[in-house]
This record gives structure tokens, sequence and C-alpha cells, in this order.
């Protein structure tokens, strides 16, 4: 089993910076992606973007430029780093991880734009 905790949601003006976290605990030996997804209420859940233990990282089009998602392997972390939010980015931002094949999710973090 792995377990994820979201911190770093919160409330942000248009525009503004927010800086996601989720750590990765448990059987975290051989996670081979994480990554971070949002659902918007009456919408399903799309990809924000994603990592791989190598470094690889894959963004959904409309974020890219904006959104950054970084890993610590050490401490079995990954960020995201969203700027020049807009109130389309207001969602439940979800952490994921996939580890033989098995998809691990943590409990979400609201993130509100609005002025």
């Amino acid at each position: 089993q792995v377990q994820l905790v979201e911190s770093g949601g919160g409330l942000v003006q248009p525009g503004g910076s927010l800086r996601l976290s989720c750590a990765a605990s448990g059987r975290v030996s051989s996670i081979s992606r994480m990554g971070w997804y949002r659902q918007a209420p009456g919408k399903q859940r799309e990809l924000v973007a994603t990592t791989t233990s190598g470094g690889i990282t894959d963004y959904a089009d409309s974020l890219k430029g904006r959104f950054t998602i970084s890993r610590d392997n050490a401490k079995n972390t990954v960020y995201l780093e969203m700027n020049s939010l807009k109130p389309e980015d207001t969602a439940v931002y979800y952490c994921n991880a996939v580890r033989s094949y098995i998809n691990y999710w943590g409990q979400g973090t609201q993130v509100t734009v609005s002025s």
C-alpha cells in the first residue's frame, strides 16, 4: 500500500501562485510515476501533470508554461508549482502514484482562485 498526503492548497487571487506538495509513504519502492490530477465541480477528473522516477514529465497541453511538476525521490515527494492562476484552475487537486500498475490517490486539496 502507498499512502499519499497532499498539502499547500488554499485561496489565491487571479494571477497568483501556489505550490502543492504530496508526500508518499508506505511501500514507496518501485513507484514508477507520480503526478497531479484535478476535478472541478461538475466535471470529470483530468490530468494536470505527471513525472516518472527517471524525471520524464507530462503535462496537460492547456497548462504547459504555467504549471511545473517536480519530484524529490529521496523524500518520496512530488511538487506542483502553479503560476498565473486563473479562476478556471479552481478545483480539488489530487495526488496520484502508480506502483506495480496500481493507482493510489490522495484525499485531495482544494485550490480556489478568486478575487
